[in-house]
């Protein structure tokens, strides 16, 4: 007879990470001392597989046996758990499959893969203004081509980002209703794409500054203040403006300044860290941010008690340069750096694009060629800061 019960709830709370049974198929899997899962684990029909239970945040030591428990007396009935539980989840929802409440659902499972869980909103917010208010409330096995394109056609050729965002979020969503087993279109938006026919919008491009206009926009930048020094940074490093807001104090080490990839354009999980190598220039001005320092955050957010991710807010130094009477924004030093590495360098175009950490290649020669060029990149950073400072 299979032993039960082998844990105790404090050493769930006080275990590393790792994997811990506690009999009857029940397991607990930390990824460190504070956070974990519980996982029913049992063979069914020849194959073994595993079921999440929770979170042990959300789920305790008792709650997660009595799970467990009850997925044993469906398996001794012959049924698969998670199949079972994928039943009693359609059942529950099968009196409202209104478009809102499954696109709400979609949503969910996809927070795991957002930035912050999707928290900032981006994700589901072309749904939430192009789409729910009309269609909401209609089946999701209803929804027709007719339909999208009836809602989209206004804004197809006028703000045409938001409306193929919105176009190709409605297709995420179909998608998950038809993986619940609801009879929907997928093709109902690929169809709706047709009768929009192409796009007239032309793309424009985030306003930048020319490189030879760089040095006395930055000499400038002279008051001291905490925008003012963040705004450095962003010249400095052609980094994305959230990656050096966000920056953190333990980010720094050894004259390299590690970005990690939750900081970074991409999918979550999937963006891998980057490095900067800091120069002079930039060190100096990271000695002059200490005096603002707050919980770790390099430039933290002016006022302590407002919501917020406790960091800068990109509206800061957007403002700055409103009021300085430029179009250029702090995305466009991006492209300036880009452009002056073309035209004043003889950077290779790799190393030029890492500069701004775009990724090149294809994941093949990615597989083979992992370095990052750190010091060439370096050289390429002093090069660049002697040109913004005029000592070039």
């Amino acid at each position: 007879m299979a032993i039960l019960n082998k844990l105790a709830p404090a050493s769930v709370r006080t275990k590393g990470a790792g994997k811990y049974e506690d009999g009857g198929g029940l397991r607990l899997v930390k990824s460190s001392k504070d956070s974990g899962k519980w996982v029913f684990r049992y063979t069914v029909f020849g194959r073994r597989r595993e079921m999440g239970l929770g979170a042990i945040s959300d789920v305790p030591l008792r709650q997660a046996r009595e799970l467990a428990a009850d997925w044993r007396s469906i398996l001794a009935a012959g049924k698969d758990p998670i199949i079972e539980r994928a039943r009693r989840e359609r059942d529950m929802t099968t009196h409202d499959i209104s478009l809102s409440t499954i696109a709400k659902e979609a949503f969910e499972a996809r927070k795991a893969n957002l930035k912050g869980d999707g928290a900032a909103g981006r994700w589901f917010s072309p749904l939430a203004i192009h789409i729910l208010p009309k269609l909401g409330k209609v089946p999701v096995t209803e929804l027709h081509q007719n339909d999208i394109r009836d809602i989209l056609a206004p804004i197809w050729h006028t703000t045409a980002d938001p409306a193929q965002k919105a176009l190709y979020r409605l297709g995420i969503v179909l998608r998950y209703a038809a993986a619940k087993g609801l009879d929907v279109d997928l093709q109902a938006t690929s169809k709706a794409k047709e009768l929009l026919g192409k796009t007239r919008h032309v793309t424009e491009h985030i306003p930048s500054m020319p490189w030879g206009d760089v040095p006395a926009f930055y000499a400038s930048l002279n008051e001291g203040t905490i925008t003012n020094l963040a705004l450095k940074l962003v010249i400095l490093t052609g980094l994305r403006s959230k990656s050096v807001r966000a920056a953190h104090v333990d980010q720094f080490c050894d004259g390299v300044w590690i970005v990690p990839g939750e900081n970074l354009k991409g999918l979550k999980g999937k963006t891998a860290d980057i490095r900067i190598p800091l120069t002079a220039e930039m060190q100096s001005v990271m000695d002059r941010t200490i005096p603002f320092r707050r919980d770790g955050f390099i430039f933290p957010a002016p006022r302590q008690g407002t919501k917020g991710p406790g960091y800068l807010g990109d509206v800061n130094m957007i403002r700055l340069m409103d009021r300085r009477g430029l179009k250029a924004r702090p995305h466009g030093f991006r492209s300036t750096l880009r452009v002056w590495l073309s035209e004043a360098t003889s950077a290779p175009f790799e190393i030029a694009e890492l500069m701004i950490g775009h990724i090149v290649g294809t994941a093949v020669t990615r597989a083979y060629q992992r370095s990052d060029f750190l010091e060439q990149r370096r050289e390429l950073y002093d090069q660049w800061s002697a040109f913004v400072t005029g000592h070039s």
